[in-house]
């Protein structure tokens, strides 16, 4: 099991982005979802998301790093 290493306003920002990132391809306003870019931004934005739900970020744990109070 991880250990969480992503703080509440951390997480919040990961959805909202991750959200935004996902959207943009599917509303058309950067990229189309057929382009690599789309693509590209729909994957972010899932990573994010995902990392946002779970509270861990595998980067964080790389390099030592955590948003998360240990309150």
């Amino acid at each position: 099991m991880s250990i969480a290493n992503v703080g509440s306003l951390d997480r919040i920002v990961r959805i909202v982005l991750g959200a935004a990132l996902i959207l943009a391809p599917l509303l058309g306003f950067v990229a189309s979802v057929s382009s690599t870019l789309g693509i590209v931004l729909m994957i972010a934005g899932a990573v994010l998301v995902g990392t946002g739900f779970i509270s861990f970020c595998p980067i964080y744990r790389i390099i030592g790093a955590s948003t998360r109070s240990n309150s």
